[in-house]
């Protein structure tokens, strides 16, 4: 995922939805009326340019959310109950140029919907009840304690721990005992601190491969925690935005992915590691993120609504969306047998790919940075939420206890993981 402030990121999206309101028709209106007077003034060009750009900086500074009736975005801090949010199917919307029966349904009908639930019923922080489960047994999402650290970018869990990747070449570990993360490298696998934006890991678990600035690649084993520095593949020294792994230890494949749109596919057999040529996918926008379903089946997407399978294991690749997508890919996800992958956008809105169509589903207005899944579980993070799918029923929403802004998402079959900025790692488990 980009690297930028939190501030842009949240801004961005914002400016997105504040172009298609009538505030911003009648702005560029004021801009163009009053820019014609400038043969007879210089002045009115202040003017023109006042008019045009106060409006969406007043209103991003006062909270408002165009889009959302009221236009006000509640806070997103601390420790919140769960909300539920209809499935796909209570919300159909298909792009690629198709629309679902239900487009004209007001648009109030697809914000999400308060649960009746008390906060007696759902521990703070909780992640909600069920259907048909005991509420007091839910698990709640908790702040782990972890060592003094920058921001964290990404994560991933395996049945020996979870690990988290970020700035100055951190590898944090979370061994199965909560609040229990301490490092596993301190300064990268080559010891030169360059930041890690993205980690993964093997089938088995039993490899973990983390890629970033500079060229840095390294491998993990988890057993040991041992690693090894494969930094610059292919003499290749550009920063890496994504990894994806999979296959078991021994016999792995790795993708990684560049912003300049290039994919690098690695075969690691026996303890050589080769490299294939670096391709591009797509137009050569930035790849954003990427993701392997087995040794076979892979994605990427790029922040060009492009997403690419690959069904040989990265040996080539095929466009198969999005078209007409308002917000900027973030981070897609999938499973074995399932349709397709998930993506996420930074206009809230997380796609779903099934019998060649893609079908929104609004989990908010903010910006979703980040997707992992299991068979049954999916996990989306925004700024402060997590938003949580299981087994194809309603997401839930739950703002979670995070000091900073999560950025990335790790689930496996004990625990799901997120972390962010200022060291944050948010964490609960599966039961």
């Amino acid at each position: 995922m980009a690297n930028s402030p939190a501030s842009e990121r949240r801004f961005l999206p914002f400016f997105r939805r504040y172009t298609k309101t009538w505030v911003h028709a009648v702005a560029t209106a004021g801009l163009t009326a009053f820019g014609t007077l400038t043969f007879v003034d210089q002045a009115f060009a202040l003017v023109a340019v006042a008019i045009y750009v106060l409006p969406p900086v007043v209103l991003y500074l006062r909270g408002a959310n165009p889009g959302v009736e009221g236009g006000v975005v509640s806070p997103e801090r601390g420790d919140g109950e769960t909300t539920k949010i209809d499935p796909d199917e209570d919300d159909e919307g298909e792009v690629d140029g198709k629309r679902g029966e239900d487009d004209g349904k007001d648009e109030r009908e697809r914000e999400p919907r308060e649960s009746n639930s008390s906060k007696e019923s759902e521990p703070t922080g909780g992640s909600g009840p069920l259907k048909g489960s005991d509420p007091s047994n839910s698990p709640a999402w908790t702040r782990a304690s972890t060592p003094d650290t920058g921001t964290l970018f990404d994560a991933v869990v395996t049945e020996d721990g979870a690990y988290a990747a970020g700035e100055g070449g951190v590898v944090l570990r979370g061994t199965t005992a909560k609040n229990d993360w301490d490092f596993v490298l301190e300064d990268g696998p080559g010891a030169n601190r360059a930041d890690l934006r993205g980690i993964d890991s093997t089938s088995d678990g039993a490899t973990v491969w983390i890629a970033g600035d500079g060229g840095a690649l390294g491998r993990i084993e988890t057993e040991t925690d041992r690693h090894t520095d494969y930094s610059a593949p292919n003499g290749v020294t550009d920063n890496w935005t994504a990894v994806a792994a999979a296959g078991t230890a021994g016999d792995e494949t790795i993708l990684l992915a560049n912003g300049s749109g290039q994919v690098l596919r690695g075969r690691y057999r026996d303890g050589n590691l080769a490299w294939d040529a670096p391709t591009k996918p797509g137009s050569g926008s930035s790849l954003c993120a990427a993701t392997m379903v087995d040794s076979s089946v892979g994605y990427l997407c790029d922040t060009n609504d492009g997403v690419f399978e690959t069904t040989d294991g990265g040996g080539s690749f095929r466009r198969i969306g999005i078209e007409n997508v308002d917000g900027t890919l973030t981070d897609v996800a999938a499973v074995e047998d399932a349709d397709g992958p998930y993506v996420t956008a930074d206009d809230g809105v997380c796609c779903r790919y099934a019998d060649g169509t893609w079908t929104p589903n609004r989990l908010g207005d903010a910006e979703l940075r980040a997707i992992s899944m299991t068979d049954e579980l999916a996990v989306v993070c925004g700024a402060s939420v997590v938003f949580e799918r299981r087994n194809g029923t309603e997401w839930e929403r739950t703002v979670v206890p995070a000091d900073g802004d999560l950025l990335g998402v790790g689930v496996g079959s004990t625990r799901a993981v997120a972390v962010g900025s200022e060291g944050t790692v948010v964490e609960r488990s599966r039961r």
